[in-house]
Parts: structure tokens; C-alpha cells; sequence
């Protein structure tokens, strides 16, 4: 008889910390990331015929490239396809972040830990090791995200790997900029950590807003597709804080808007060609059958 795996795994939202958890960044001050999985998933159906051949087919809510972390919760469903058995979800994390690095593929560990444990996570990156910290935002403050958080995904194409080669070089060169830049965005993800289990707004706000200067001192290129249409929302209070979601450089972007500004902020970026994603938290995660 065949049998049939079939794995649904989340993708992944990173509100502050992102960069951080990339070598040797988090081998040499060690990085820290808050992030949350919404229910956009990748779907992985592994198929194993009686004569042993296996056959592997993907569908994903989202493209590749929205910097939702797709690529990453893609390669935790196949490793929980093929190889999941009773391994733990740290374990199919881990194995899917090293077969991607076998793909000399640079990045963090973000993206297969959020899609693994779904829900809100915090967590500090010490080197090669993955320490998730207790975490555990007040129901206000989630329900606060939920109305006023609008994820757009722009369309304009960008590869990540060439977003983080030219961050990375720059780095290994001893740029202050770039040093600097990530020592900002590390300290937004305690920031954010705080604002959201206190329910504090205007940390949650103040983090966002240390993300977007640590970003513009690793490469402002990284923003200036977005500016044209973010910009203005600002200006007009109708955004109080936003972020490249991912890498940047293209993909999605995430604004958190005023009380009386997401109408206006779900016009503008609908008017400028962008899609709105409708979006809920995922607090599964993973999920085999």
C-alpha cells in the first residue's frame, strides 16, 4: 500500500529582531527576534509507492519571495514529510534550516522555528543554539495587532539571498553602519517583547520605528521601494509605525495604523497596486497527518 504525508505549516510575520539571527552576527553578540505565525500556510504531501519511490508536492497560500518566510516553512514540511517520525519540532526546525544551509542558502533560524511552533515567539540566538524565552503577549495587545496591523503584499520580486550578500559582506568588512544597524534592530526585539506582554502601545510603536532606522543604517535601499506609498500614510498619522517583512528590498510590508487610519492605509496601498492580506494569528503551528 502508498502511503501519504501530508504537513501544513504556517508562515511567519517578524516584528523586530530580524537580521539578528543570522552568523556571524548571533555567533558574535547573539541575536534576538520576536515574530508570529498567521494563517497563510505551505501545504507538503509526500507520497511513497509500494516499490519504495517517494513523490513530493507543494501549495503555498502565499509566493515564494512575500518575505512571510516561505522558503523556510516550505523546507520544515518537507523535512516533516519525509523525516519527521517522533522527531521534536526544534529538531525538524534545526534539520531545515542545515539542509538549507547545504543550499548555501545565508540566513537565520527565524523563519523554521516560527513555522514549526506556530503562535508568538521570542527568541534569543546564541551562536548555532536557539533559546525560546517565555512569552506571552496580553490578549489586548493581540487583539490591538489584529485590527491595526495591515500586511500588504506589494508584488515587486526581490531575492533575499542578494539582499543579505550585500548586508553580510559589509559586515565582515567591520562597517559601523551596518554593526550599528543590527545592534538597533536586536534591542527593538526586547522593546517589542515588553510592549506586547504589557500591553504597552507605544513600545510596540517606539520598537517598530528602531527597526525601520536599523535597517536604513545596514542599506536604505532596502525601504526605498516602499517609501512612495508608506511615506504619506505617515505623514498623515494614518500609519504610526511600519517594516519590510523578510529581507526587504520588495515582498510585503507590515503598517501598523492609527485607530481612524486603516480605511485610508488599505486604500492607498490597494490604489498603488498592492494586495491586502487578510490575515488571523496561527497558534498551532506545524500540523502532520
Amino acid at each position: 500500500m502508498a502511503e501519504r504525508v501530508e504537513v501544513v505549516v504556517p508562515v511567519r510575520v517578524d516584528l523586530a529582531g530580524g537580521w539578528t539571527d543570522v552568523q556571524p552576527y548571533s555567533g558574535d553578540f547573539g541575536g534576538e527576534v520576536v515574530n508570529f505565525a498567521i494563517n497563510r500556510y505551505i501545504r507538503s504531501i509526500m507520497e511513497k509507492d509500494a516499490d519504495g519511490r517517494i513523490r513530493v508536492e507543494y501549495s503555498s497560500d502565499m509566493p515564494t519571495g512575500s518575505g512571510l518566510g516561505t522558503s523556510g516553512a516550505m523546507n520544515v514540511g518537507l523535512i516533516a514529510t519525509i523525516a519527521g517520525g517522533d522527531k521534536s519540532p526544534e529538531d525538524i526546525a534545526e534539520l531545515a534550516f542545515q539542509f538549507e544551509a547545504l543550499l548555501e542558502n545565508r540566513g537565520g533560524r527565524q523563519d523554521q522555528w516560527a513555522a514549526a511552533h506556530g503562535g508568538f515567539n521570542h527568541l534569543l540566538f546564541l551562536g548555532d543554539e536557539v533559546e525560546e524565552m517565555p512569552f506571552e503577549p496580553m490578549r489586548s495587545a493581540r487583539n490591538w495587532l489584529r485590527k491595526h496591523f495591515v500586511i500588504a503584499y506589494t508584488g515587486i520580486e526581490h531575492t533575499s539571498g542578494d539582499m543579505h550578500s550585500g548586508v553580510w559582506e559589509r559586515y565582515d568588512q567591520g562597517d559601523e553602519s551596518v554593526i550599528g544597524g543590527l545592534h538597533l534592530i536586536r534591542g527593538a526585539a526586547r522593546t517589542m517583547a515588553e510592549g506586547l506582554q504589557r500591553d504597552r502601545r507605544e513600545l510596540v510603536v517606539h520598537a517598530l520605528n528602531e527597526v525601520c532606522k536599523g535597517v536604513d543604517m545596514l542599506d536604505p535601499a532596502i525601504h526605498d521601494p516602499f517609501r512612495g506609498v508608506i511615506d504619506p500614510l505617515l505623514e498623515a498619522g494614518s500609519a504610526v509605525a511600519w517594516k519590510a517583512l523578510g529581507a526587504g528590498g520588495g515582498g510585503s510590508v507590515g503598517l501598523l495604523c492609527s485607530p481612524t487610519g486603516v480605511s485610508t492605509a488599505v486604500s492607498a496601498v490597494e490604489e498603488a497596486g498592492w494586495e491586502v492580506i487578510e490575515w488571523d494569528y496561527d497558534n498551532q503551528g506545524m500540523k502532520v497527518s
